[in-house]
């Protein structure tokens, strides 16, 4: 039972770091524009050694930028969304973390609460609201961004993204395994 919340904590925290990393860093899409590249995350997007908060404007309009035409987001409602559930997917994440962490302890006040089945579901709606943001953002990307840009591709902080999505999936089964010996072990009592 142990070895599962070990494993599964292990899982949650590297998935935990990944998520910040992903939500904080510039590189969910590099492209080219106007002969120069470019990359973009879900605050900012940087070109040619400088970097601009991302803007909700709505339409096509341009921006100038030290003489570069800068394109803007037409998708604002799509930025929100996925920085609204990275950062729940990281808040969830870390409180699964805290649930995990406080199952090793064996508190006589918690009988009828199992915090590993707890941390277990944290880490599924975690995986549940990494899950959504990833999907938006590439359905977003696919079909409209990308065919602003013709020389694009995801970059290291999307896949980070996906990387984190797997393993606060793992987390959460190794949890409920471990769940699952504690309910068998309960159940069939000591001999």
């Amino acid at each position: 039972m142990y070895s599962f919340m070990g494993g599964g904590l292990f899982c949650a925290i590297v998935g935990n770091i990944l998520l910040v990393v992903s939500i904080a860093t510039d590189y969910w899409m590099q492209y080219r524009l106007s002969g120069s590249f470019a990359h973009q995350g879900l605050w900012r997007y940087c070109m040619s050694g400088k970097c601009y908060m991302q803007t909700d404007s709505i339409g096509e309009s341009k921006e100038k930028k030290d003489g570069l035409n800068v394109p803007l987001c037409s998708f604002p409602a799509y930025w929100n969304a996925t920085r609204a559930f990275m950062i729940l997917s990281a808040m969830s994440c870390f409180a699964g973390i805290i649930a995990g962490i406080l199952s090793f302890a064996h508190f006589s006040a918690f009988e009828r609460f199992n915090r590993s089945f707890a941390a277990g579901i944290m880490f599924f709606v975690s995986t549940l609201f990494v899950l959504l943001a990833m999907a938006i953002y590439t359905g977003v990307t696919v079909n409209f961004l990308g065919k602003r840009f013709g020389d694009w591709r995801f970059s290291w902080s999307y896949i980070l993204g996906w990387v984190a999505l797997l393993m606060t999936f793992f987390a959460g089964i190794f949890y409920m395994c471990a769940y699952r010996m504690h309910e068998c072990r309960r159940v069939a009592g000591p001999r």
